[in-house]
């Protein structure tokens, strides 16, 4: 058995003339809450509908729970074992709250009954309100409450806390790290708050113009990513070529700031060797690493 419940190989869409995805590598393992990060366009929803089979790539491969997402003839089968929420949060407008869930029930043979009748009460959802009067976060709710109660082995959650307030954001991020731990559900969730994701991931992967340029253990990358804050004693002419490791070098006068993916004590060794330096490391948040690789050059 895979220890990865998704994994895709040099992964490629395209619409018309732009490239959406660029050889996606994605290894998301068994188990854990996995963050995708990305700006706007970066390839996370074109990612996320190639994964559920709702887009056809043009070349490469994924896999879900083992199973090739290009093989039409299993989709459903892969379907059957995620719970999905979208991020337009998309829903049958004739219906109520009640008919909805009342809908979805018979077609997830793992149903928690016991889930579904938690979050209506937690989530205050109204059972006889029309899907349209709901507002985008009550829609956002109703989602997480359709997917959840499934019993799926992986939740795909697209947006998931979006239109939703902050103490019912934290109620949300509780509820997904509670069932993560209890019943060893995988998560894979696409945000734009990366405080959300810092909070609850173990596993994070950051795209940027449809390729991956970061991904692991977020604990991992966090150790391995270091600020290095340097004050020289006159002004000096730094080096024209850093050990390997530096990520970007900013300077305000005699201040340089250095963040380091790597290969720290090098680079600390380098610095030092200039007469006068002074040296302080610091470690770096998610947001640092993330907008690192994703600002624009």
């Amino acid at each position: 058995m895979t220890d990865f419940i998704i994994e895709t190989d040099q992964l490629c869409k395209s619409f018309k003339s732009k490239q959406a995805l660029r050889g996606l590598d994605l290894r998301v393992p068994v188990g854990s809450i996995f963050g995708f990060l990305g700006r706007n366009g970066a390839g996370k929803t074109t990612t996320i509908k190639t994964l559920m089979g709702l887009l056809r790539s043009d070349s490469g491969s994924a896999h879900v729970f083992g199973i090739p997402v290009a093989d039409a003839g299993r989709t459903a089968e892969i379907r059957r074992r995620i719970g999905f929420v979208t991020e337009d949060k998309e829903l049958y407008p004739y219906m109520t709250v009640e008919q909805i869930i009342r809908f979805t029930r018979p077609f997830f043979p793992k149903w928690r009954e016991d889930l579904e009748r938690r979050y209506l009460e937690m989530f205050e959802l109204p059972p006889n309100s029309k899907i349209p009067d709901l507002s985008k976060g009550m829609r956002s709710k109703l989602m997480l409450l359709l997917a959840i109660s499934r019993g799926a082995d992986l939740l795909i959650l697209d947006e998931p806390t979006d239109g939703l307030d902050p103490a019912a954001t934290e109620d949300v991020l509780r509820e997904l790290v509670a069932i993560a731990a209890s019943s060893e559900t995988t998560m894979f969730f696409s945000s734009h708050q990366l405080a959300e994701v810092e909070l609850i991931a173990d596993h994070i992967g950051i795209i940027n113009q449809g390729k991956m340029v970061v991904t692991g253990s977020l604990d991992d990358i966090k150790s391995r990513y270091q600020r290095l804050q340097v004050v020289f004693a006159d002004s000096v002419k730094l080096p024209a070529r850093w050990v390997e490791g530096v990520e970007s070098v900013r300077q305000e006068g005699r201040v340089v700031s250095i963040l380091a993916s790597h290969n720290i004590d090098a680079i600390d060794e380098q610095v030092r060797l200039i007469p006068g330096t002074t040296v302080e490391r610091f470690p770096v948040t998610l947001k640092e690493i993330f907008l690192e690789h994703v600002r624009s050059n």
